[in-house]
C-alpha cells in the first residue's frame, strides 16, 4: 500500500444492473446455495500487485488453519499461489499505476476486469475479500453487491489522504471495512460503514532469519565497505522510472566514497534480466539478491527506497532511508492537486511528522539523493533522529496479528 498508488484513477465508466436487477440476482444466489451440496464455504480473493498479493496470502493462511477444507480462489500472483489459493488470474501484468500507465495497460486490465466478473457470477462466492487495488477493486465490489454476494474490503482506499467524499461511494459498495491503521477508523464510523481495526501484519512478518550475518560473505561485499540499499519497487513501472536515478545515485555517491557496495532485492515477481542490463548499461557494481528481504535491509547501513509498504519494513527494522518517487508528468499534475496532506511516505504518515527526507520528480536526482545518503551515514545526530523517528513508526503500527485477526473477521461474517 502507498499513497501514489491509491490515487490511482477510475479507468472505465462501466454500468451496474439496477435495483430491480440486483433483487432478481440476489434471488438467484439464494437459489444457487439452497442447490449446492457443499459443505465448505467458498471465500474469493482479489489482489492486483505485489503487496497486496502478499497480504492476501497471509490472510489465505490463517483462514486454512482456522477453518481447513475451506475453498479459496481469486486474482494474484506468486505469493497466494504459494499459500494454495486457485489463481485464476495472474495479476502481475497489471501492477500499475498513474494516469498513462493505466491508460498504456488498459487492454489488459479490461480483460482482468472481464474475466473477474464472470467468476464472480459463474462461482458465487459466499464472501469477496478484497485486498487494496482500490479502482479495479471497488468497481468488483460493485459487481459482487449487486449479484447479493457480501463484500469485505482489507486495506482501505486512503480516504484521509485524496477525494474524502468518496468515503460514501466505498460504502456503498462493501458491507465491511479492515483497516490496517487505527486512526482510519474515524473516517468510517463517521460515515456509519462497519470498520474493524486489524492491524498491521507487517509487525509479526518483518523478522530477520538466522543467516543474517552471513549475507555479505554470500554477496561477497568486503568487510571495510559500507552497504546502501537500492530498494526501486517491485513494479515495472517503477523499475523503468526509478532504477536510473538509482544507479545514477550510485555513480554519485562512490566518485566520493569508493568504499561503498550497493545491494538491490529483486521481487520475485520480476525477471531480473532488464534490471542487470540497466546496470551493465550503467557501468555500476550492484549486488542483486533474492535472499529474504528483511536479512537485506538489516545489512544496511541506509536505503534509498521507493514510496510504499518497504519503508514501512524499512522503519520496523530501525534502517535510516530516503524515499523517492517519480511518475509522468501529467500523473503527477494531477495527483499533487488532489492530495491534502503533507507527506506522501507512510513512514511520514504513519509517524505524524517529517521523520525521512521524500524527493519526488526532478527533485529525486543522483546529486542530490546521493547527498542525503551521506548525510545519513555520517552525520550522528542527524542518523539518531531518523532513527528516534522510525521507532516512533513501530509503535504506531500496533502490537501485531493483523492477517490473524483479518481471517477472524473473514469467517465471522462466513458464520
Amino acid at each position: 500500500m502507498q499513497l501514489f498508488h491509491a490515487c490511482e484513477f477510475h479507468v472505465s465508466a462501466a454500468l451496474y444492473p439496477q435495483a430491480r436487477h440486483r433483487l432478481h440476482a440476489r434471488c438467484a444466489n439464494h437459489d444457487h446455495r439452497m442447490n449446492d451440496n457443499t459443505t465448505n464455504p467458498h471465500i474469493m480473493l482479489l489482489a492486483g500487485e505485489a503487496s497486496g498479493d502478499a497480504h492476501a496470502a497471509e490472510v489465505a493462511t490463517h483462514l486454512q488453519q482456522s477453518r481447513p477444507g475451506i475453498r479459496l480462489s481469486g486474482m494474484g500472483s506468486i505469493e497466494m499461489k504459494k499459500a494454495g489459493v486457485d489463481v485464476y488470474y495472474d495479476s502481475a501484468g497489471i501492477a500499475v499505476m498513474g494516469i498513462v500507465e493505466v491508460l498504456k495497460h488498459w487492454g489488459e486490465i479490461k480483460r482482468a476486469m472481464a474475466l473477474v466478473r464472470q467468476h464472480i457470477e459463474t462461482t458465487r462466492p459466499d464472501l469477496l475479500i478484497l485486498v487494496d487495488y482500490p479502482e479495479f477493486n471497488l468497481k468488483m465490489a460493485r459487481h459482487a453487491k449487486s449479484l447479493g454476494i457480501r463484500v469485505l474490503f482489507y486495506i482501505s482506499p486512503q480516504v484521509w489522504a485524496w477525494r474524502p467524499k468518496r468515503i460514501h461511494k466505498i460504502g456503498a459498495s462493501i458491507d465491511h471495512m479492515a483497516v490496517l491503521f487505527k486512526f482510519e477508523t474515524q473516517y468510517y464510523e463517521r460515515a456509519n460503514i462497519p470498520v474493524t481495526f486489524v492491524g498491521h501484519p507487517l509487525v509479526d512478518k518483518v523478522k530477520i532469519s538466522d543467516q543474517a550475518e552471513l549475507l555479505r560473505d554470500r554477496l561477497q561485499i568486503p568487510a571495510d565497505h559500507r552497504v546502501v540499499g537500492l530498494f526501486p519497487g517491485s513494479r515495472r513501472s517503477e523499475l523503468a522510472r526509478l532504477l536510473p536515478v538509482m544507479l545514477d545515485t550510485a555513480q554519485n555517491m562512490l566518485q566520493q566514497d569508493a568504499k561503498l557496495s550497493f545491494v538491490l532485492p529483486v521481487a520475485a515477481s520480476l525477471d531480473d534480466s532488464a534490471i542487470r542490463e540497466q546496470i551493465e548499461q550503467a557501468g555500476v557494481t550492484i549486488h542483486l539478491t533474492r535472499d529474504n528481504i528483511y536479512d537485506v535491509i538489516k545489512n544496511c547501513h541506509a536505503i534509498v527506497s521507493c514510496s510504499g509498504t518497504v519503508t514501512l519494513e524499512i522503519a520496523l527494522l530501525g534502517v535510516p532511508m530516503c524515499v523517492i518517487y517519480r511518475m509522468s508528468w501529467l500523473s503527477y499534475q494531477i495527483i499533487s492537486r488532489l492530495i491534502t496532506i503533507d507527506h506522501i511516505s507512510l513512514v511520514n504518515i504513519v509517524g505524524d511528522g517529517h521523520i525521512v527526507e521524500e524527493m519526488l520528480q526532478s527533485d529525486a536526482n543522483g546529486g542530490n539523493i546521493a547527498q542525503e545518503m551521506f548525510r545519513l551515514m555520517n552525520d550522528g545526530d542527524y542518523r539518531d533522529k531518523v532513527v528516534e523517528g522510525l521507532h516512533r513508526v513501530k509503535h504506531n503500527l500496533g502490537e501485531g496479528h493483523g492477517s490473524e485477526r483479518m481471517a477472524e473477521l473473514a469467517l465471522s461474517m462466513l458464520d
